[in-house]
């Protein structure tokens, strides 16, 4: 299954977005970011759908995402 991460600013950010997210039926999912890869806060959100669809649900919601990656899992 493809994932995309989206970095965030903080914790209680990532929180904020999952709850968000899985409140208008997202799946988003809060996991830690690798040490050898880490910015930020060292927390990250996992997603599924479109990821420019879920960075303008989540700025409009106030939480502010940076770098995305995709992976596959």
């Amino acid at each position: 299954m493809t994932y995309t991460l989206m970095s965030v600013s903080s914790v209680t950010y990532a929180m904020k977005a999952k709850n968000l997210l899985n409140g208008l039926g997202y799946y988003c999912e809060v996991e830690r970011q690798n040490k050898n890869t880490r910015t930020g806060c060292g927390y990250m959100i996992r997603i599924r759908d479109d990821p420019q669809h879920i960075a303008e649900i989540l700025e409009r919601g106030g939480v502010r995402t940076s770098a995305r990656t995709t992976v596959e899992r």
